[in-house]
Parts: structure tokens; C-alpha cells; sequence
């Protein structure tokens, strides 16, 4: 390990000298790349700095015992001692997490989508109560929101929503463990007897991709034009504004027809199939390399069920890991961060003990 992060530091130390050369920034997308890298690499070199601080006070106290100390200064030292073991067994620690392979999505703002799953009305409902979740989370981090695909029932609920997200600090680092089978336990409104009934909702997080990282041939593709349908006023009935995109390789079909625009329309299409089809290809490669080997936090299929909310005893459970908060109205107004902060602890010690082995 310490080789690693002695090599991890001379890298650093050879971006900040070609970062402070005078012509630096002659070539623009390479003096970015080397500043998003220094930045990538600038909170293992602090910690190793202070790891290396804290060894070499070590390696004085230890020097001290040597020389003719009376027992009182003697236990001043071994205190000192025990103190700095402690800080560098911590450092320790917190130098493997950092070491630990980093997800290249992680930075990027995500295309979350939610679909009404079994259980009719009360299904749809749900959604929007997820949807409300989603739009409140997003508040709290002062993440951007805009609407890609929005077809809602006349009650209110959610058919299928589809959502850019986007924030400075990567806005699927954190919702990237929403992707999965989200499933309700409550008394509908409609019901007069009082009993519970149980109905799901999916969600789909994705990496937003830009043309970079994936091709799209325009062979590839076929793109009809239709009529928008539900309200619209008379826009609706006189334009085909409406997009549906089919990927012929994989049958992957978008549609959108929020915009009046058949450009915009096409556009916004355009977003959530590259994110798709990256996620889509991506999944494949990891299940390659990785002998479709589950984490503990799942594998982010969208069939699989990942969390209850029981409103009859308000709380909500993550079956990945096995934690329940009755916190269920404080969750579903977007207090998630302690959820979230449990998966990604989990998904740590996880890749930590697969080190191990």
C-alpha cells in the first residue's frame, strides 16, 4: 500500500509542476484533464502526508525511550505513543476507502425514471409519492431538475416520469442505489374495509453520457412522429411534435412528447437513450468482467426488489442491508441521507473484505 501511495504522490507532485508551467494552458483540454486529476488525487496525498507526519512523531517518541528518562516523562511518551497508534490505525483505515477503485459515473448527473409497477391506481400514486421524494431530495442538495418525460393519470399519479438531474458534486454517486423495485404497504384510499394492500413502483437511475462516450449510428436508429396525446389545449391534436426513437440492435424503444418542439422532443429522446444504452452496455461489461458477481448492495437490476415503506407502522426497510427507519413521512419528504450513507458504507466494507480476500 505504501508504494502505491508513494506513486500516487509523485504523480501529484508532477501534475502541480506541469499545472504551474507558464504554458500550461496552451493545450485547454489537456490543462483540464491534469487539474480534474490533481483534484482526484489531492485527498489521498493530504492523508498520506499526515500518515507520514504521524509515523515519523512516532518514530521520535520511540527514539525518546532510548535516552535516560525518569518514569514520569517515560509515561508522558508511551501515552503520546498509544495516541499516535490510534490516529495511524485510523489513517489506515482511512487510506484504503481511499483506495478503493472509484466508480467513473460517480461525477455524473443522472436520468432517474419512475414507472407505475403492479397494483393498478395505488401503484401510480406511489410513484408520485417517490417522484415527491426524488424533487424534495434534490432541494436539500441543491441538485437541478428538468423534466424529460412526464405522463401522469388524471388522479395525479405517476405512468412514467423521467427526470435530468444534475448537482456539483455528482448527483449519482449518491441516487445511483434508488435503481430497483421500490414496493408499498398501506390502505389505499379507496379501500372501505381498511385492509392493507401492497403495490410497487421501479426506478431507473443512469449516468447522463455525452457524445464522447458513446456512438449512436444514425442507421441504428428509427424515428417516428405522432400526435401528442392527453392534456395540451389544441396544440395537441394539430402537430406531430411527438418522438419515438427505436434502437434497432437492442430494441430499446424512448419516447417523449412534452415539448411543442419535434426538435426539442427529439432532443430531450436523444438524452435518455444515450443514458440507457450506456447503462445498458455498461451492465454487460461489468457482468463480463466480474462473473456477474452480486455486491451487497445489490446489482441495481430493475427487478429487483431493494425497499419497503409500511405506512401502517410508518417506517421504511432496505432490504440490501437490512436496515429499517421509522422515519417513513421524514423519508419520504427527502431525508435520505442516512439510508444512503448506510449503502455506500456498505458497499465500502464490502469491496474492503474482497481486498482482504
Amino acid at each position: 500500500m505504501i508504494e502505491k501511495l508513494q506513486g500516487i504522490k509523485q504523480r501529484f507532485d508532477l501534475l502541480s509542476e506541469k499545472l504551474a508551467a507558464p504554458d500550461a494552458m496552451s493545450d485547454r483540454d489537456l490543462w483540464r484533464e491534469m487539474v480534474k486529476e490533481r483534484a482526484s488525487l489531492e485527498g489521498i496525498v493530504l492523508a498520506f502526508q499526515e500518515y507520514e507526519s504521524v509515523q515519523s512523531s512516532l518514530e521520535n517518541c520511540k527514539a525518546m525511550l532510548n535516552e535516560h528518562l525518569d518514569s514520569e516523562m517515560k509515561e508522558l511518551v508511551h501515552t503520546e505513543m498509544d495516541e499516535l497508534n490510534t490516529s495511524l490505525n485510523d489513517l489506515e483505515e482511512k487510506l484504503r476507502i481511499l483506495l478503493l477503485p472509484k466508480d467513473p459515473n460517480d461525477d455524473k448527473d443522472v436520468i432517474l425514471e419512475i414507472r407505475a409497477g403492479t397494483g393498478g391506481d395505488e401503484a401510480s400514486l406511489f410513484g408520485a409519492d417517490l417522484l415527491r421524494m426524488y424533487l424534495r431530495y434534490a432541494e436539500r442538495n441543491v441538485y437541478k431538475v428538468e423534466y424529460l418525460s412526464n405522463n401522469m393519470t388524471e388522479m395525479g399519479g405517476v405512468k412514467e416520469v423521467v427526470l435530468s438531474i444534475s448537482g456539483k458534486h455528482g448527483a449519482y454517486s449518491r441516487l445511483k442505489y434508488e435503481s430497483g423495485v421500490h414496493r408499498v404497504q398501506r390502505v389505499p384510499e379507496t379501500e372501505s374495509q381498511g385492509r392493507i394492500h401492497t403495490s410497487a413502483a421501479t426506478i431507473a437511475v443512469l449516468p447522463e453520457v455525452d457524445d464522447v462516450q458513446i456512438e449512436i449510428k444514425e442507421s441504428d436508429l428509427r424515428i417516428d412522429t405522432y400526435r401528442s396525446s392527453g392534456a395540451g389545449g389544441q396544440h395537441v391534436n394539430k402537430t406531430e411534435s411527438a418522438i419515438r426513437i427505436t434502437h434497432l440492435p437492442t430494441g430499446m424503444v424512448v419516447s417523449c412528447q412534452d415539448e411543442k418542439s419535434q426538435l426539442k422532443n427529439k432532443e430531450q429522446a436523444m438524452r435518455v437513450l444515450k443514458s440507457r444504452l450506456y447503462d445498458y452496455y455498461h451492465n454487460q461489461q461489468e457482468a463480463e468482467r466480474a462473473g456477474a458477481r452480486k455486491s451487497l448492495i445489490g446489482s441495481g437490476d430493475r427487478s429487483e426488489r431493494i425497499r419497503t415503506y409500511n405506512f401502517p407502522q410508518s417506517r421504511v426497510t432496505d432490504h440490501r442491508i437490512g436496515l429499517t427507519l421509522y422515519k417513513l413521512e421524514a423519508f419520504l419528504d427527502g431525508d435520505m441521507d442516512e439510508l444512503i450513507d448506510a449503502l455506500i458504507l456498505a458497499e465500502r466494507s464490502e469491496m474492503l473484505s474482497g481486498q482482504a480476500d
